[in-house]
């Protein structure tokens, strides 16, 4: 019983050892700070992808474009309320992933989660949006995207929810901001 107890705390440890933790990031912004969380534990995939645009600086200089609002939704079955920024340049661009969906990570589209925009399955690249309440027409089985697979939530905004109501209050034209709000720049937080 001893050895079997010792075994069991041994593969705990072993366990333990590999698990990563959530790497935390900022997004500087022209109206502000946005701090986030994200779990390369639960998705590897979509976190290594967005880590890839961060370390190479990819998204200084980018923007929030696109805001989805109760007044800018009007015309859509299923509304949402998201921000969605990072547009880099088609230069900057990466290969598409992987989709990693609600159902595989367990990670739900709640007030403050940060997720991947796509047109398909496995076709996000650079753009991430931030959830402004529950959106569980976003996850897997939801009925925003036709094909039942949701969207890669990822991560969650830990501070300066303020700010992301405030880019989404902007002006827009169909969803898209009349003046995109800067992204200064994203970086790992120390």
């Amino acid at each position: 019983m001893r050895k079997l107890l010792l075994l069991c705390a041994a593969l705990t440890f072993s366990v333990a050892c590999f698990a990563q933790a959530p790497i935390h990031c900022v997004i500087k912004t022209s109206l502000g700070d946005i701090a986030i969380e994200l779990y390369p534990d639960k998705a590897p995939i979509t976190v290594a992808n967005f880590m890839r645009y961060v370390d190479k600086h990819s998204y200084n200089g980018s923007s929030f474009f696109r805001v989805c609002t109760p007044a800018n939704e009007t015309d859509r079955k299923v509304k949402i309320q998201v921000i969605q920024g990072g547009n880099v340049p088609d230069t900057l661009a990466l290969d598409s992933i992987k989709i990693e969906t609600t159902q595989q990570t367990g990670l739900l589209h709640q007030n403050g989660t940060l997720s991947m925009a796509r047109s398909g399955p496995n076709s996000a690249t650079s753009e991430f949006f931030i959830c402004i309440g529950n959106q569980p027409a976003l996850d897997y089985g939801g009925a925003r995207n036709p094909d039942g697979q949701g969207f890669a939530a990822f991560g969650k905004v830990t501070a300066g929810m303020a700010v992301v109501k405030m880019i989404q209050a902007q002006k827009d034209n169909a969803q898209y901001l009349i003046k995109p709000i800067k992204i200064l720049a994203i970086n790992r937080a120390e």
